[in-house]
């Protein structure tokens, strides 16, 4: 499978996981919808900080 675990950085604390086993982000006029396998969507005023892909991960900074 090649879906990440999307989480919410926060400055001076462990990281938020937002949405598990996201297959698309895609950029959205109130930040960005992610979508999981099961075609559940969730949509954050955000921006990507960083792909980690061979973790499997997105971390995400709220704006």
């Amino acid at each position: 499978m090649c879906e990440a675990n999307a989480y919410l950085r926060n400055q001076g604390e462990q990281d938020e996981l937002f949405l598990e086993m996201v297959d698309r982000v895609v950029p959205h006029e109130d930040g960005l919808l992610l979508e999981d396998i099961y075609g559940s969507r969730k949509i954050i005023k955000a921006k990507i900080i960083e792909l980690a892909l061979v973790d499997h991960k997105i971390f995400l900074e709220r704006i």
